[in-house]
């Protein structure tokens, strides 16, 4: 049942993708007190969101959404998880508001980066009178804090990694093409893009097995917002896949943006990375000391 101070905010309701980051904040909404809607979208979520009411709808469908916001009088939405594929301008089904922003939208769709889309698909929801709203601000416990996270903490070495990584993946954030980098030994050796962060880790496993990469020097994975990111949608996400793919690819740790980049499965994560010697850490966008 919603409590009474969220019910003069209007019904949460939750667009989930794919990943774990939907149940995690339709399960802090709940606690909270909120009675929210799961909207899933088709072929993306997978979870199963026992309990919770739910409707299903296309990506890129509006006039499925603005129904779902009508009928359940939502009006505060969440973006959370995933999208592995971005629809065709067939699968575009536009509302009578957004009828004439199709041009656009397919034009976004085609060449934009994914913080464009993000902020092209905010735009068009708050045109139908609902609020977006972050994941963080339903489930701040979910944000990533300076310093260690975990037992381990970086070497000399490992924060100079730290420094050439996060520079490299605000570089590459400010192009809008992903959030995060690799340095070994002093040296950029991968930078995230739209394969994401697991595959990008596989990537640099298969590096050093081929010998590409220095079997001395462990490196360190980065990941930072992009500058201009609207926080209310994908921000940097780490878990304990995340943790068990640097591990695989020899890295000695993950660096990731306090404040401003979420940690999921904490608990499993730090347990994850005490095993195999990892460090994770919150780090400060102005690099002053990396918050260690």
């Amino acid at each position: 049942m919603t409590s009474p101070s969220n019910q003069s905010k209007g019904r949460l309701g939750i667009i989930a993708g794919s990943g774990l980051l939907p149940f995690y904040v339709a399960d802090a909404a709940r606690a909270a007190g909120e009675d929210p809607v799961i909207i899933r979208l088709a072929n993306e979520a997978l979870q199963p969101f026992e309990g919770f009411e739910q409707a299903v709808i296309g990506v890129g469908d509006m006039a499925g959404l603005k129904g779902v916001l009508s009928r359940h009088a939502v009006r505060r939405v969440v973006l959370s998880g995933g999208v592995k594929r971005r629809p065709e301008w067939r699968e575009i089904h536009p509302t009578f508001a957004t009828l004439a922003k199709v041009p656009a939208i397919v034009r976004t769709l085609l060449s934009g980066g994914d913080d464009a889309v993000l902020q092209m698909v905010i735009k068009l929801i708050e045109a139908h009178g609902a609020e977006v709203i972050g994941a963080h601000q339903v489930a701040p416990d979910l944000l990533a804090t300076l310093g260690p996270i975990g037992t381990a903490n970086p070497t000399d070495e490992d924060r100079r990694d730290i420094e050439k990584a996060a520079e490299a993946a605000m570089a590459l954030g400010a192009l809008d093409v992903g959030q995060g980098s690799v340095s070994v030994g002093g040296r950029i050796v991968a930078l995230e893009g739209v394969e994401g962060t697991d595959q990008m880790l596989a990537r640099v496993a298969a590096l050093r097995a081929e010998g590409r990469i220095s079997a001395r020097r462990k490196g360190v994975l980065v990941k930072m917002c992009k500058p201009n990111q609207d926080v209310r949608a994908d921000l940097p996400t780490i878990g304990r896949s995340t943790v068990e793919n640097a591990a695989a690819a020899g890295l000695a740790g993950i660096a990731i943006e306090a404040g401003r980049a979420l940690v999921l499965e904490r608990d499993e994560m730090i347990r994850a990375a005490n095993d195999a010697g990892l460090f994770v850490c919150g780090i400060d966008r102005g690099l002053k000391g990396l918050g260690l």
